[in-house]
């Protein structure tokens, strides 16, 4: 029992980076109808930004505000530049744009800092408790917490300012949001930024557990998509809930099913995507759409 338990509790804490991941990819998604494949490698890159300020002797905490405001600053200029140009062409052709996108930031990072595996410093203390023969760490209770006030604090915007239900309503009808006034560009630009945001906040948290490199992002970049597609691409709810279920069924799969070994682990939140796809297609939840014929 102590095994499941903490097994649980590990796979919280690896399903709440993959649930602020997977948010990043749903807020596109709901403004753009767009899956940004490059969306890990850009995280990345402002992630590597902060940690040079950090090594060059800025304070942690204002090297990770600087990173954060050079993820928003990046997300709308891709944006602008990028996406937009290209927002209304087949779907064929944005999946290549962003995965552009993805060989870009890939390349820039390694270009930039090279292919060396870098120790990125936690914003957590190192302090550890043992509960009912459970191991809980101030790491993993703070990723956490991150994970619950980020989805607090856009739960709110969305839901209580003018300026979130403006959001939802370009995204939902991007031309009647223009007859009642509203900017829908701006609307856009900002979700994209807000949305790099909350991916370099996944990619800040994920960085200590592993090693800075280009290419950390690229394994949470399927687990994310999973737990989007779990939770379905139009519920923000559902892109939390969905992380911490690919990340419970992932531990507690790998430590009970013994033929599983550490190649096959990304089969099992795959394998539950599935099988829930099969009864629910639109994902836990989301909207299923109707089509008349």
């Amino acid at each position: 029992m102590e095994l499941f338990l903490q097994q649980t509790v590990d796979g919280l804490a690896s399903g709440a980076v993959y649930g602020a991941f997977a948010l990043a990819l749903v807020l596109i998604h709901r403004a753009t109808h767009i899956v940004n494949f490059g969306q890990g490698e850009m995280a990345t890159f402002t992630v590597y930004v902060a940690w040079q300020l950090a090594e060059w002797g800025l304070p942690l905490w204002l090297a990770l505000a600087a990173g954060a405001a050079l993820a928003f600053v990046l997300g709308v200029a891709v944006f602008r530049a990028v996406v937009r140009p290209v927002s209304r062409a087949p779907v064929e052709t944005v999946v290549v744009v962003t995965l552009g996108l993805f060989l870009l930031f890939d390349a820039l990072s390694l270009w930039l800092w090279g292919s060396d595996q870098r120790a990125f410093p936690s914003v957590f203390p190192d302090h550890g408790w043992t509960v009912g023969g459970v191991r809980l760490t101030a790491a993993m209770l703070g990723v956490l917490a991150v994970l619950g006030a980020l989805a607090i604090v856009l739960g709110a915007l969305f839901r209580y300012t003018r300026f979130g239900l403006a959001m939802r309503a370009s995204a939902a009808e991007r031309e009647k949001s223009v007859l009642v006034g509203i900017r829908v560009e701006t609307m856009l630009m900002f979700g994209w930024g807000l949305a790099a945001v909350v991916g370099f906040l996944a990619a800040a948290l994920v960085a200590p557990r592993l090693f800075l490199s280009p290419v950390m992002m690229a394994p949470v970049l399927i687990y994310a998509l999973a737990s989007a597609t779990l939770g379905g691409w139009d519920s923000p709810v559902g892109a939390v809930l969905g992380g911490l279920l690919i990340g419970v069924a992932e531990s507690v799969g790998a430590a009970f099913l013994s033929f599983i070994g550490a190649e096959l682990r990304l089969a099992i939140p795959i394998a539950v995507t599935l099988a829930i796809l099969f009864i629910r297609p639109a994902g836990l939840f989301g909207k299923q759409g109707v089509v008349r014929v």
